[in-house]
């Protein structure tokens, strides 16, 4: 049976490989010897504690949270910690970041290189002592017993002539985990002296942007040759090499070439909303069918729409690489640098090892840099005029060529019973599947599990009680490149879920919190597959949320507040509620509550950051822009046209955190998008009577 993460591809993305080497002991070990017992810790004998982070930093404060961990059970002086991204290689042959699985696949495995090198130390200083190990304790980046105290910098050699144990043993009790922490890197991002892909510089580097053929799967007919330029044809188009990324882009506005627009010339978005239509016809891939559904005495019935939405990213997209006979080496904003190191040689034809990734800073990636098109484009290009070059792609070719979030249809119904008691609920989601990394095996597609581990979150994972529930998938093939965008499918399916619900619940005459809580009694835990969704925990979160939002207090005429909540990846529960003022049909969103319960929290200033940056990601696509298509091509190419919330635009949010639950972290990056726009959409329709089944919501 395929799992969520399986199907996302991201077992590739999940924790630190624990088959890294950790090192046998060094009896050649002096005092200029650094003390590494795996890759992830270096203790130098100055006491500086170097500690290789193997996520991508986005924005995320990704470095901050894991490092938080590592220095933890390690015991280090956290004044003496820097921190280095890891690249591919041996040490390294697992790195990717996706799937809000950074911190959480992350945790143990770092805690247990931390409590290694933590341990050999301790055994250091014991053995230099000649006292029991056991009466020492590690401390601040120091080992102590009784009066005596010797650093970490002055236990690196005789540590690095220690055999590693096999089984640390872990801290019962945290001293940096679970306090609030500032970025490590926040200095740094803030002065500019961080480091981008954007702001790398080889020597002899050139720059090179290229004309795309507008409509998707168009091509090159011809095209002419610049003076002072190089103009090469590559795969994606016609790429433009200068001594200057100006010259390259004006270069580009003179350049004469003919496109053929293919095979998809005539697509536009409402051909495209045509077939999602023709497709909810068909019956689907069964998913979840729970209970035998009686003949309701009332049933009702809408369908919600969602529109084609692009990532745009403040850094677009690029990539610098350094092609030679033998060897290549390349700088790029990566999610996947491993994967850019395997499919670059295999383009290539080299050995993946003699292509080297450095993988910089990230100005955004929200899925969208799990992809490698643009580093296999330098490495072409490269290759193409034999010197280091800097691809960049423009804003309208980071809009229109990107992947994209795909649009789709959803048909819900729900049944009460002569009592007023909803008892029957189907969702069917009519939607395309990933294809821009490949497409799915035709067993794959002919398997029910398959949808269920993926394309439906949000639709086969519905938490609620009811007696008969009937989910289904249709799938609706597409040129259209698809990709994973922030939240990935659920945004789609618990806008449809979640303001459907409060359909459901105007029409039985309830509050809307309090017709959710009343869903969510019965038994505590829903099993769904490799999912356990724990029904008291939602519930406890929407009480919390009750009390922090202040609901069912009145407020002014053309003022509404809406609730939605959501159980992501089966662990994160998140819920939200959105108070929004109306006036003459524009829309705003003037305050947000949410409460996340997200297991073990590492940094709380990091977690409530992820909040705040996933409800402004979602409102922005609900209440700006949304990815169209005509003539075969996206008509979007900038943020005048694909706009997003602005500061002055942006609620008040107030973020509450429940307390801990167990020893480990969950998800937190994803897991805070989906439920804010039904939220929004749930109030708007408490503050004007109106129902929003269609985004993005204009005048209303």
């Amino acid at each position: 049976m395929r799992t969520r993460r399986e199907f996302l591809g991201i077992a590739l993305l999940g924790g630190p490989a624990l088959a890294i080497a950790f090192r046998a002991g060094d009896a050649r070990a002096d005092d200029k010897t650094p003390f590494r017992p795996n890759g992830w810790v270096r203790i130098d004998p100055d006491g500086t504690v170097t500690l290789t982070v193997g996520k991508s930093e986005m924005g995320q404060g990704v470095r901050t949270a894991l490092t938080v961990i590592l220095a933890d059970e390690l015991e280090a002086d956290w004044r003496r910690v820097r921190v280095v991204q890891a690249e591919p290689g041996p040490d390294f042959p697992n790195l990717g970041t996706g799937g809000s699985y950074s911190v959480r696949g992350s945790f143990r495995a770092l805690r247990r290189a931390g409590a290694t090198a933590r341990e050999m130390l301790v055994a250091a200083a014991a053995a230099k002592w000649n006292v029991d190990r056991a009466d020492c304790r590690a401390e601040h980046g120091a080992v102590i017993h009784e009066s005596n105290r010797l650093t970490y910098g002055e236990l690196t050699a005789d540590a690095a002539k220690l055999d590693v144990p096999k089984e640390p043993k872990l801290k019962a009790s945290f001293s940096l985990v679970g306090q609030p922490t500032r970025r490590l890197d926040g200095p740094d991002i803030v002065t500019g002296k961080a480091r981008y892909g954007l702001d790398v510089k080889v020597p002899g580097m050139r720059y090179a942007t290229i004309v795309r053929p507008p409509a998707l799967g168009g091509s090159i007919k011809s095209f002419e040759a610049i003076d002072g330029v190089d103009v090469v044809r590559v795969s994606a188009g016609v790429a433009i090499v200068a001594e200057r990324t100006w010259a390259a882009l004006k270069a580009r506005d003179r350049l004469k070439v003919e496109f053929d627009s293919g095979p998809h010339a005539d697509f536009s978005s409402a051909i495209h909303e045509q077939r999602l239509a023709e497709a909810a016809k068909q019956p689907g891939y069964l998913m979840r069918q729970d209970g035998t559904a009686t003949s309701p005495a009332r049933t009702i019935e809408a369908t919600y729409h969602y529109p084609f939405y692009a990532h745009a990213p403040v850094e677009t997209m690029n990539c610098t690489a350094d092609v030679r006979a033998d060897r290549a080496e390349l700088w790029v904003p990566t999610q996947a640098p491993n994967t850019v190191q395997k499919e670059v040689a295999r383009l290539l034809g080299l050995a993946p090892e003699r292509v080297t990734v450095h993988v910089t800073l990230l100005g955004g990636g929200f899925g969208r840099r799990l992809g490698w098109d643009y580093a296999l484009e330098a490495a072409e290009i490269s290759k193409a005029v034999k010197a280091p070059v800097q691809l960049l792609w423009t804003r309208g070719d980071d809009m229109k060529h990107g992947y994209f979030q795909a649009a789709s249809r959803h048909e819900l119904s729900g049944g009460f019973d002569a009592d007023g008691k909803l008892v029957a609920w189907t969702h069917k989601k009519v939607s395309s599947l990933h294809n821009a990394r490949g497409t799915p095996t035709q067993a794959e597609l002919d398997d029910p599990n398959f949808y269920r581990g993926g394309a439906a979150w949000g639709v086969y994972d519905i938490p609620y009680n009811i007696a008969a529930i009937e989910t289904r998938y249709v799938r609706v093939p597409t040129h259209v490149p698809i990709g994973p965008w922030r939240a990935v499918f659920s945004p789609s399916s618990t806008f449809a879920r979640e303001c459907f619900l409060d359909e459901l619940a105007h029409a039985a005459g309830a509050d809307p919190l309090d017709f959710r809580l009343k869903l969510l009694q019965g038994p505590d835990v829903l099993a769904l597959d490799d999912l356990k969704i724990e029904r008291p925990r939602l519930r406890a979160a929407l009480e919390l949320l009750r009390a922090k939002s202040n609901w069912g207090a009145p407020l002014p005429a053309g003022r509404g507040r809406g609730v939605a909540c959501n159980v992501y990846d089966g662990v994160t529960h998140v819920a939200y509620a959105a108070e929004v003022a109306v006036a003459e049909g524009r829309v705003k969103v003037e305050r947000v509550v949410g409460v996340i319960d997200c297991g073990l929290i590492v940094n709380p200033l990091g977690v409530v950051a992820q909040a705040e940056s996933g409800i402004v990601w979602g409102l922005s696509s609900a209440l700006k822009d949304a990815i169209t298509f005509a003539g075969g091509a996206v008509e979007q190419s900038t943020y005048l046209d694909f706009d997003v919330l602005r500061i002055d635009e942006t609620p008040k949010i107030e973020i509450h955190l429940v307390p801990s639950h167990g020893d480990a972290p969950f998800g937190i990056g994803e897991p805070t998008v989906p439920p804010i726009v039904p939220a929004v959409a749930n109030a708007i329709f408490a503050a004007t009577g109106k129902r929003v089944r269609r985004l993005p919501i204009r005048d209303v």
